[in-house]
């Protein structure tokens, strides 16, 4: 059976942030903490949302933007990496518990018709303990990615 689509109600925005990860494990906060900074910007058009992981009620929110953005931390050392998404290529393949850009993009497309052009921003960490405050390696990264994205909203507009 075809999926249905539907429409997207409200307002377009420019830009969308979602940054992700358990607020009380380390450097897993790092995304979430990225988009809290985003939020306090107060940008007209952008919408930054810090969440504990990836849920299909960002999906229509998404379908709105022009540009998504989502901040991830991952394990290991080097710098900030920036890389392109594209929504994955089958509803199949979507998994929410996984908490993939990549499968919530294509729900954006499989359920409102579009997708933005997104991006996947990841900072480096190495501390993920219940509790644990952000490691130097991670609280190093956090002004890099915070660039990043300004440059990125900069250049969508």
């Amino acid at each position: 059976m075809p999926v249905r689509r539907l429409s997207a109600i409200g307002y377009r925005l420019s830009a969308m942030v979602v940054g992700y990860g358990s607020a009380l494990r380390g450097d897993d906060a790092a995304g979430a903490r990225v988009a809290a900074t985003v939020a306090r910007w107060d940008l007209p058009g952008v919408r930054a949302v810090a969440a504990h992981q990836l849920t299909p009620e960002l999906a229509e929110p998404l379908s709105r933007a022009g540009l998504a953005i989502f901040v991830d931390a991952r394990v290991g050392g080097g710098g900030v990496r920036l890389r392109a998404l594209r929504p994955a290529t089958a509803l199949s393949s979507l998994d929410m518990h996984i908490g993939d850009p990549a499968a919530l993009l294509a729900l954006a497309h499989a359920l409102y018709g579009r997708a933005p052009r997104a991006w996947m921003i990841t900072l480096p960490a190495q501390q993920f303990t219940l509790g644990a405050p952000l490691s130097p390696l991670t609280r190093r990264a956090l002004p890099v990615a915070r660039r990043r994205i300004r440059r990125l909203i900069e250049s969508a507009r």
